[in-house]
């Protein structure tokens, strides 16, 4: 089969416009954008999506994606502040914000995020103490977070966050730390001890008092019911003494008889139980205290009223004479005076 000059004009006239229009049409996939040059020079972004361009004069550049994107930081000696070497890794997220200045201002862009993220933990972690450092990480992860941010905004490139993932200080630091943190709880837990003890002598003491402050009050109520029955008692012994004071005024010889025979027998009574008395001299005469108890009966009579057809109560019969080679004193309990023979 011959072709024909016009056939092979039509031919090649198809097969340029084929080329053309696969030149100057791009497919931009998600999450990322491109960049076009013209003649070497950056005229525009192109975004997701069908895009054309000018054949044979713009052609595409950087490819950048402008996902969130991981960088993970490797492990470097940090020297902190009180001298002390510790070893640090980090993890850092960062987002393309701008893709023609993160294409065209910055060359390598993940080795120079790399390298500005490990200088400044360098910088901001030791710039603080150990104990600082360890325990201060939110801290380290926001001057992180600030100062890369701020490095890389010429960039077109925004830092959203800097982490820490390990510090690693020396062993024997660790063990040290480790002997420190047991000596500070078991200081906490004696001072623990020693205020639960305080305490509790603090309530024991308040105990005691409010004790000693109640046993007082019983003894003062105790003493005050004890001196008002005492006075009660007194009161009664005064009326009783006006009584008979009363009766021997009016001239009545038996409540004087009563009176004294009431003493002369508590007076008896007192030392038949005496509890160191094991034997008991009389010096006074038996008819003595039979006399008495008959005038408190002759008393008895008269005041209830049982003396039969108006009878005297029969008379206390005179003791007994002692002998006549002796000379005794006789004890009338009536208050007879004595007699001596």
């Amino acid at each position: 089969m011959e072709f024909s000059g016009f056939d092979i004009v039509v031919i090649a006239l198809v097969a340029f416009v084929v080329l053309v229009l696969v030149a100057g049409i791009k497919t931009v996939p998600q999450g990322y954008r491109y960049t076009v040059e013209r003649f070497g020079r950056y005229t525009r972004t192109l975004d997701p999506g069908l895009n054309l361009i000018i054949p044979f004069i713009d052609r595409l550049g950087a490819k950048m994606n402008v996902m969130e994107q991981v960088l993970d930081v490797p492990t470097q000696e940090v020297i902190t502040k009180d001298n002390a070497s510790v070893s640090a890794d980090a993890v850092a997220f960062y987002q393309i914000l701008n893709p023609a200045q993160a294409a065209y201002q910055i060359s390598n862009l993940e080795n120079a995020i790399q390298n500005l993220t490990m200088t400044n933990i360098r910088s901001v972690m030791g710039s603080m103490d150990l104990d600082e450092l360890l325990s201060n990480r939110e801290v380290i992860n926001e001057r992180l977070l600030r100062v890369v941010d701020d490095a890389v905004g010429p960039w077109g490139i925004k830092v959203t966050r800097v982490e820490i993932k390990d510090i690693q200080p020396p062993r024997d630091l660790v063990e040290s730390m480790g002997r420190q943190m047991k000596a500070e709880r078991e200081k906490r837990a004696q001072v623990l001890e020693a205020e639960g003890s305080r305490n509790a002598q603090i309530l024991r003491a308040e105990g005691a008092k409010q004790a000693a402050v109640l046993k007082a009050e019983g003894d003062r109520e105790a003493a005050f019911r004890e001196a008002e029955a005492r006075e009660r008692l007194a009161e009664a012994e005064a009326k009783a003494t006006r009584v008979v004071s009363e009766a021997i005024a009016a001239g009545d010889v038996n409540a004087i008889n009563y009176f004294v025979a009431q003493k002369y027998t508590e007076a008896m009574a007192s030392i038949g139980t005496a509890p160191n008395s094991k034997i008991v001299l009389m010096p006074m005469e038996a008819s003595s205290l039979i006399g008495s108890l008959a005038g408190i009966g002759a008393i008895a009579r008269e005041v209830f009223g049982e003396t039969p057809n108006a009878q005297k109560p029969p008379r206390v019969p005179a003791p007994p004479q002692p002998s006549a080679n002796r000379t005794t004193p006789s004890v009338n309990p009536f208050n007879q005076p004595r007699t001596e023979t």
